[in-house]
């Protein structure tokens, strides 16, 4: 399924990183939310008052920092994804 974000939204799929400690493995309820993720779709910014386009900021590949509790979340395929507002990306990891 092809999803577009709409306005200043963005499409990402976290990276969830596997926790060790020693050979022990950290269950998921006991892991914190990922903060980092790979940008699948990019929205359009028809309402821009500052700044660069979206666009030109990002691009569908990119890894992103955001905060712990942005977005809206989704399965797509089976695989968690966010939908997050421009205003909760934090960076864009090089």
């Amino acid at each position: 399924m092809n999803l577009q974000p709409l306005d200043d939204r963005v499409l990402v799929e976290p990276i969830e990183e596997e926790e060790k400690v020693g050979s022990l493995v950290i269950p998921d309820t006991a892991k914190e939310k990922p903060m980092m993720g790979i940008v699948k779709s990019i929205g359009y910014d028809f309402d821009l008052k500052e700044g660069k386009p979206l666009k030109d900021l990002l691009k569908v590949g990119d890894k992103v920092l955001f905060g712990k509790y942005a977005g809206q979340e989704i399965k797509i395929g089976g695989k968690k994804h966010l939908v997050i507002s421009r205003s909760d990306l934090l960076a864009v990891v090089k």
